[in-house]
């Protein structure tokens, strides 16, 4: 008898829309659901700067390839925590912050997972908050979640996009906090997306204080690149002494998870970051991106205004990011993917690079006829 006979099927989760796109052989077919920016041409995006290092690297005679410690790249992990905080912040000068080089995308949040479930121990609770959730519940969909819900957590997930205005609300946010029981954990998912005021801020970090609630951000994407699976978990303590006990903790957490972490990315990042010609070469490239998008919505918009589209689609460029919603109900997203061969989210949040001088009119076009349909349906 197996013993694996028990083991039923995993449910699917929402990659298998990439499945489905490649399955799919109609000529106009769009896949707008990337995680990474891509190019006009339909491939990742790779900054000119990347490449270049990447060349260098390899063709380096000096470097080594024995494994990296347990914590890894010392310049790497620096590095890291110059670009997030700034290398004259007080934090870094007080020796306050620290990190842990960490593998692939969700690495961290393993990490941080781990060490949360041994010494945190007075609640167990846990808020995803994100602007690009489904909506809420007890069951993960999202990857963070299920990290969490794998290490024995009580997983919640909320989202503050508001679906009736077309916006994110920071409101939501904060009744989310209000109403989140006393020393949970609470995820901030995609913190670049939250928009809240000055005062915002203070009253959020005001209200974690007071409710005891442990902040854990995710700051995805820096680089807006791809193929390198590498990450970094950064904690910030009250002192030197505090920061170095739970790195020494995370450490060992580590050494049982993955013992070693990889080099190649971080050996990019690294050269990039230390060298201000290519740092400043790399900001660039990112300004680049970031000008394209905001023309690829602009133009969406437009073109959506001149064909006559129902509703406002103003929210589409007043969202930042290269993500972004196009505001679009189950049936109307459910429509361009059946009907149009446009695949999308369920929750209809695209890549706006996906975008280009090739698919703009048939995706336009689409998401009218997709827009006009149901609202006849509707009658």
């Amino acid at each position: 008898m197996s013993v694996f006979t028990d083991v039923p099927l995993a449910q699917k989760l929402e990659g298998s829309l990439l499945k489905t796109y490649k399955q799919d052989d109609h000529p106009n077919k769009v896949f707008l659901a990337y995680k990474v920016c891509m190019t006009s041409q339909g491939q990742p995006w790779v900054s000119s700067v990347v490449r270049k290092t990447r060349m260098q690297i390899a063709q380096d005679p000096s470097l080594t390839y024995e494994y990296t410690p347990v914590m890894g790249m010392k310049s790497f992990i620096q590095a890291s925590l110059n670009l997030l905080f700034g290398k004259d912040s007080q934090v870094i000068m007080e020796n306050r912050a620290g990190g842990v080089h960490t593998v692939g995308d969700s690495g961290a949040f393993q990490l941080g997972a781990q060490f949360l479930k041994t010494w945190h121990q007075d609640s167990q609770v846990v808020y995803i908050i994100s602007s690009h959730k489904a909506g809420g519940g007890c069951l993960p969909t999202e990857p963070h979640g299920l990290v969490f819900q794998d290490m024995g957590f009580t997983v919640y997930e909320h989202i503050f996009w508001d679906s009736a205005r077309l916006c994110l609300d920071p409101s939501m946010l904060l009744d989310v906090v209000e109403q989140a029981p006393h020393g949970c954990i609470f995820v901030i998912g995609n913190i670049g997306s939250c928009k809240l005021t000055q005062g915002q801020w203070t009253q959020l970090m005001v209200l974690m204080k007071s409710k005891q609630i442990f902040p854990f951000f995710d700051i995805p994407y820096q680089g807006l690149t791809t193929d390198e699976g590498v990450g970094i978990l950064v904690v910030v303590a009250l002192s030197n002494e505090l920061l170095l006990c739970v790195l020494s903790q995370l450490t060992d957490f580590a050494r049982a998870l993955w013992l070693n972490p990889p080099t190649t990315g971080a050996r990019i990042i690294t050269s990039v970051l230390c060298n201000p010609a290519m740092q400043g070469e790399w900001k660039q490239s990112l300004e680049g991106v970031v000008k394209n998008v905001m023309m690829t919505k602009e133009k969406v918009k437009e073109k959506l205004r001149l064909l006559g589209t129902p509703g406002s689609w103003d929210h589409i460029t007043e969202q930042k990011g290269s993500h972004g919603y196009l505001g679009l109900n189950p049936q109307q997203v459910d429509y361009l993917v059946k009907k149009k061969h446009i695949y999308i989210p369920k929750n209809g949040r695209i890549n706006f690079t996906c975008i280009n001088s090739y698919n703009i009119d048939y995706i336009t076009e689409s998401v009218n006829e997709a827009v006009l349909f149901t609202k006849d349906s509707e009658k």
